[in-house]
């Protein structure tokens, strides 16, 4: 018994008092900062206008999306498991959204909850299929990505669903406070509160348990199917507010949007430093690898690198920047 209780110390965070250290120094991403700060510097040497204050901005802009979404897969894949349906999930929570706000008095609160709820049940199905039926994630997780992806075109008749909200607009997209645009600000919400719920909560120590020894988790009595369903339904939910950002944004939601925007999101995570295999990583880290990626899409494009070109060097400084992120 005193095995397992080294088991499931050792996958745990540490205390509050060394909070500073956990949160910057626990899985160590100082490689893939350092590939950060390098592309930065590449792409300021490339572009007059990439270290202007309003492509910055841009740059937070286009990352809110990945940045929230990777929150919740930080969750999952520490606790050893994989979501490959967030992008569907977006999908199908957004359009139902947009729906119930067309059809009932266009009350942007309500349509806000009936997308989170709808994000919720998606992720708990999920979570149920994969724990209480021990089927793999992954394949649970693609299947997902069919059904929801199928049932938003459904829905929608493969049309996108007009946003006729100012107030919606302005809480998801277009307001600013303190000169800070909201997306941004959902964002920093995202990230703090997920930071405080994985490294400062019992909670946060029950994930990291239960990735990093399953059956050690269990002996020490931590119901490891309910951490996991818990872990998806966050998952479900945080991918539903990215799906109201993005209606916000476009004034519509769209059934066609952010096929592939799983990848990203995936890449993002293991990027930093989060391990495949569970047990490990932090919310900062998952922070600079969203950066990565959005620094990557947003240099590429002021570089006037083809869209096809984009697709083979984003790949190939991803697989570098791991590379990196690995070597001690």
């Amino acid at each position: 018994m005193s095995t397992v209780a080294l088991d499931t110390s050792a996958s745990t965070p540490v205390s509050k008092r060394h909070a500073v250290r956990e949160l910057l120094g626990g899985d160590k991403p100082y490689g893939i900062f350092i590939a950060l700060i390098a592309l930065v510097i590449f792409f300021s040497l490339k572009s007059d206008v990439f270290l202007s204050s309003a492509n910055f901005a841009n740059i937070g802009r286009q990352t809110t999306l990945v940045t929230i979404m990777a929150v919740g897969m930080t969750f999952v894949i520490i606790s050893a498991e994989i979501d490959l349906s967030v992008a569907s999930i977006l999908k199908l929570s957004g359009v139902s959204a947009a729906l119930f706000m067309s059809e009932f008095a266009n009350n942007w609160v309500l349509g806000a909850l009936v997308g989170l709820t709808v994000g919720a049940l998606l992720g708990l199905a999920n979570g149920l299929l994969v724990t209480k039926l021990g089927i793999p994630s992954f394949l649970v997780t693609l299947g997902m990505l069919g059904i929801a992806k199928g049932l938003a075109f459904v829905v929608t008749d493969t049309a996108p669903v007009l946003v006729d909200n100012t107030t919606f607009w302005a809480v998801f997209y277009e307001g600013s406070i303190a000169g800070i645009p909201v997306p941004i600000l959902w964002s920093i919400m995202a990230l703090v509160l997920g930071g405080l719920l994985l490294h400062f909560s019992t909670f946060g120590r029950k994930v990291y348990a239960t990735g990093g020894n399953s059956t050690a988790a269990s002996y020490s009595g931590i119901n490891t199917a309910r951490i996991k369903i818990c872990c998806f339904v966050l998952t479900g939910v945080l991918a539903a507010m990215a799906s109201l950002i993005f209606a916000a944004q476009g004034h519509a939601s769209r059934p066609d949007f952010a096929d592939g925007l799983e990848l990203d999101v995936i890449a993002a995570v293991i990027l930093g430093g989060t391990s495949l295999f569970g047990g490990r990583g932090t919310i900062v880290g998952t922070l600079i690898g969203s950066l990565i990626i959005g620094v990557l899409n947003n240099g590429l494009v002021l570089i006037g690198v083809s869209s096809s070109w984009q697709i083979a060097v984003k790949g190939l400084i991803i697989i570098l920047a791991v590379a990196l992120s690995k070597r001690k």
